[in-house]
């Protein structure tokens, strides 16, 4: 009697993932954001380097967090084993529906870009979103061809990806593009509490765009040899993530300049444009549009997983455990988490709002699963001496990098509390539905 050998994500794969979690569209319209909050260049700069060594300390952790924890939808699974039931439930349905949400809206700005190249005239939105849903579609059926095209899929679209941003970049050599950033100082002398206001402002935009890779421990138990490749893939995909994000921020300064950024839409599109013309602009809007399409392949091939290790646990119905051995593929989680994913783009004209309480609930989400460290630290302790990763300086990476999202958390707290106060308010609900669908103990007489 055969046995099917198991399908195993490599360094390689695993570090493509990583980056595709993280570089969805952030990059080519935050900038932007992050622009108009901040009062000063410096500022601007300040908070992508920040954000960048946030996110670090956040990779080191995640990656001792799947060292210790290999097992497949282990984003869930840690907030299980750590906290309550009900913790783990309303936290990972909120993070579900907002990554739906973020799916919807992305692929739906990919649709509005390819679509000023196929039609003469802009399109209805009713158009717009079927584009959008066909994408959504197209790589809903290349993930239930399994895991070795989905992730193969993956890699290929993340090199054309990360060439389009090598792309940007090099208009840093292309001085004649430049725009003077001479900034004209300004009369207003600014406060010690406005740097501290425009910073955290400013480092919201900057969190988003840095945010994902901590999904990737949902791969534990399908990587070769997770104790070394999975800190590994987490570590090199975000310091290529930080480089090419601080090159392509100093590319937007340089070439469109600090003030014309803050109100600049299609920012990357004007950079192409300045550099190659009408034509460069053109072959922009397609490179960007398969840079969406990686951004929905790699939430579909990641958010299964949780709904997978949510079925496990007796929260989500049995039927999310389905699987096509054959293929590996979590059939009913991959089309129940496509199909909100298609829901969604019917309400996408609110998703600037989705997204900004989705950003709340994503900070609180990320403190309390990278506080989970300490606790996985004390019931793992028996690995210490193994070849599993161990984050150096503990525990004050992680100490920083939850102390920063607390920070982001209370920047829109305080910018926009009605966000908050929503947000907040979901949340509750979610822990309403755990304990009142909970099933109660029968009593027989």
């Amino acid at each position: 009697m055969s046995t099917k050998k198991k399908t195993l994500l490599s360094l390689f794969d695993i570090t493509m993932i990583v980056i595709g979690l993280v570089i969805g569209m952030g990059i080519f319209r935050t900038a932007s954001d992050s622009a108009r909050a901040a009062i000063t260049p410096n500022v601007f700069f300040f908070s992508w380097l920040a954000g960048g060594l946030v996110a670090l300390c956040g990779a080191l952790t995640y990656a001792e967090i799947g060292s210790r924890y290999p097992i497949t939808g282990g984003y869930y699974k840690i907030f299980a084993t750590c906290y309550h039931p009900s913790i783990a439930f309303a936290v990972n349905c909120i993070i579900i529906i907002s990554n739906a949400a973020s799916l919807s809206g992305v692929a739906l700005i990919g649709s509005e870009y390819i679509s000023q190249i196929i039609f003469a005239e802009p399109p209805s939105d009713f158009v717009k979103a079927l584009i959008a849903m066909t994408a959504i579609g197209l790589f809903y059926g290349i993930n239930l061809l399994g895991l070795r095209m989905s992730s193969t899929t993956q890699n290929i679209l993340m090199l054309i990806k990360i060439s389009m941003i090598l792309m940007i970049v090099s208009a840093l050599f292309f001085p004649a593009q430049h725009t003077s950033t001479t900034v004209v100082s300004s009369a207003t002398e600014f406060s010690w509490m406005d740097y501290v206001k425009s910073f955290g402002l400013a480092l919201i935009a900057v969190s988003f765009t840095y945010g994902g890779y901590q999904q990737t421990i949902n791969f534990g138990e399908e990587v070769k040899h997770p104790q070394k490749n999975l800190p590994r893939g987490i570590l090199i995909g975000i310091l290529v993530i930080i480089l090419l994000y601080l090159s392509v921020s100093y590319a937007y300064y340089k070439v469109i300049g600090f003030e014309e950024l803050k109100n600049a839409k299609g920012i990357a599109a004007i950079v192409a444009e300045r550099m190659f013309g009408q034509t460069g602009s053109f072959v922009f809007s397609i490179l960007l549009f398969i840079a969406v399409l990686a951004y929905v392949n790699v939430l579909l091939l990641s958010n299964p997983r949780v709904m997978y290790a949510m079925s496990e646990d007796g929260i989500l119905p049995r039927a999310f455990k389905k699987k096509d051995e054959k293929r590996d593929v979590l059939t009913v989680s991959l089309t129940v988490y496509a199909l909100i994913s298609v829901v969604v783009l019917f309400f996408a004209d609110t998703f600037d709002k989705i997204l900004s309480f989705t950003i709340f609930l994503d900070s609180i989400g990320m403190a309390f699963s990278a506080a989970t460290i300490f606790i996985i630290r004390k019931r793992t302790k028996h690995l210490d001496k193994s070849q599993i990763y161990s984050m150096k300086l503990f525990p004050v990476l992680p100490i920083i990098f939850i102390a920063a999202y607390i920070f982001v958390a209370t920047s829109i707290a305080i910018d926009n509390p009605q966000t908050a106060i929503t947000a907040t308010g979901v949340l509750a609900a979610f822990l309403l539905i755990f304990f009142i669908t909970r099933k109660k103990p029968t009593h027989e007489a």
